[in-house]
């Protein structure tokens, strides 16, 4: 990625998302619409901006298109699914929480526990792209950049960081916004990245050496404590 391109990413990147979200949400008043818009915002441009100074091959691999390598066949329909629910999420939770009021008031403390979900969203997501260079959006094992085993950090907490930020925010987010259709949505997509973990760690068992071991340590797979 050229400076250029960079630069282009960071300016989409901060109109896009506040404008999907407070233009569907249709009030420039509405606090917790700008909360999400710059957690998005955040989340983006930090990782982002860390793989441009930090670890461009990762940039690299996070910007190959998916299908391409040696990319799991199966997973290919299941990524595509993760980006469907994530952007249906997106788009209803605004229309239900603010403009048509759909679901019943929330009460503060649902809200405060959505914040503080997004916050630890936001760090494991973060952790994870700074702790982990092999971190595509794919399941595949990364052979041409001789991939090993990650378990420092947040990995010594799940097996998978990424997939539990993406967990939090998608159940963060609709409790902060009040949206019981995006908190059925969430949880939608929980489950599709809970399928996908299942399968992405069959493959790492057989193909990367050392995972065996690294589950023996690293008990849960997604949700601490719990799964």
């Amino acid at each position: 990625m050229t400076f250029g391109k960079l630069l282009r990413s960071i300016i989409m990147t901060s109109i896009v998302f506040p404008g999907i979200i407070m233009l569907l949400g249709g009030s420039a008043s509405w606090i917790e619409g700008w909360i999400l818009s710059f957690w998005f915002v955040a989340m983006i441009l930090s990782t982002v901006i860390y793989m441009y100074v930090k670890d461009p091959e990762l940039l690299a691999e996070r910007r190959k298109k998916p299908g391409s390598d040696n990319q799991e066949s199966w997973d290919k329909y299941i990524l595509f699914i993760i980006l469907f629910i994530s952007v249906i999420w997106l788009v209803v939770m605004p229309l239900d929480a603010e403009r048509f009021s759909w679901s019943p008031p929330f009460p503060r403390g649902l809200k405060i526990i959505g914040a503080i979900f997004m916050i630890l969203s936001l760090y494991f997501i973060y952790m994870s792209t700074v702790t982990n260079t092999y971190l595509s959006i794919k399941v595949r094992i990364q052979s041409e950049r001789k991939q090993e085993v990650v378990s420092t950090g947040v990995y010594g907490i799940v097996r998978h960081p990424l997939y539990l930020g993406y967990l939090l925010v998608m159940l963060g987010g609709p409790l902060l916004l009040g949206s019981v259709i995006g908190l059925a949505i969430g949880f939608l997509g929980t489950i599709t990245i809970a399928v996908r973990a299942v399968g992405e760690e069959k493959m790492l068992i057989q193909e990367l050496e050392g995972y065996e071991e690294y589950m023996k340590k690293v008990k849960k797979r997604l949700v601490p404590f719990i799964w």
